[in-house]
């Protein structure tokens, strides 16, 4: 059987951590800036783990191989 190809969106969105944890952007900042609170926009900043249902989703179908 062939290699499994990684999805080429998921290599731009997701990196994984030495422990096989999942990095994901924070959602909600791509627009709509002005109804949202300053404290809002800066706690949003930087990457967040995704959580372990999503985690597995994405390493399952997205990475096989990890990146």
């Amino acid at each position: 059987m062939s290699k499994l190809k990684t999805k080429s969106g998921a290599k731009k969105r997701f990196k994984l951590t030495a422990t096989g944890k999942v990095k994901a952007g924070q959602a909600g900042k791509r627009h709509g800036m002005i109804k949202r609170t300053p404290k809002q926009i800066r706690q949003n900043r930087g990457t967040e783990t995704l959580s372990a249902p999503d985690a597995k989703i994405v390493k399952k179908n997205y990475i096989p191989y990890g990146l």
